[in-house]
């Protein structure tokens, strides 16, 4: 009867402890290069008064750079401010451990994209790229994330991230904390 109780704690642990496969949106090696991208993974969701907003974030690795992409997308039948990306936005993510993390948005504007779908809603798709400081990986491999600040061109934004929600666009649950600890081995 022990033999069966420690196999079976000894079961239990270890998918406890086993990590979660990487999943790519792309993964290429050609004669120019190499590059890989993480599927997009929800960080933020908003859902309030007919608004909504939602925030995903993937990595990726181009020729040995790795950098987040971070999509930010915005539903309202009301006007949608632009929060524009340029090179002097900035992404900060405050760790558990009280350390801050600065990512640098790459040398492009980007304000986004304006769509109206078929129900009258105006959707606003804004996509920033943000290099990795040096040395900033082994700090967020080790402590997760509890808030995010994003520096655009005119305004600030800041998020608080919860350890764990239950998306209502996906119905799928995500752990923002753990995203660096979680997937950062996938661009490595």
């Amino acid at each position: 009867m022990k033999y069966i109780i420690t196999i079976t704690i000894l079961f239990f642990s270890l998918n406890i402890f086993a990590q979660k496969p990487c999943e790519y949106s792309a993964n290429v090696t050609d004669s120019i290069g190499t590059y890989k991208a993480t599927k997009e993974y929800m960080i933020s969701e908003k859902n309030f008064a007919g608004n909504s907003s939602y925030i995903f974030y993937s990595l990726a690795l181009t020729d040995g750079l790795p950098t987040l992409t971070v999509q930010l997308i915005q539903k309202s039948k009301d006007f949608l401010k632009a929060n524009c990306f340029d090179k002097n936005s900035k992404l900060f993510l405050q760790l558990n451990n009280g350390k801050i993390i600065t990512l640098i948005h790459i040398d492009q504007e980007n304000c986004g994209t304006m769509i109206r779908d078929e129900k009258g809603f105006d959707n606003r798709v804004n996509s920033g790229i943000f290099m990795f400081m040096k040395d900033s990986f082994q700090d967020l491999k080790s402590s997760p994330v509890s808030m995010m600040r994003i520096k655009y061109l005119t305004d600030i934004e800041d998020y608080v991230f919860k350890k764990e929600f239950k998306s209502e666009l996906t119905s799928e649950i995500y752990n923002p904390e753990t995203y660096f600890i979680d997937n950062l081995k996938c661009i490595e």
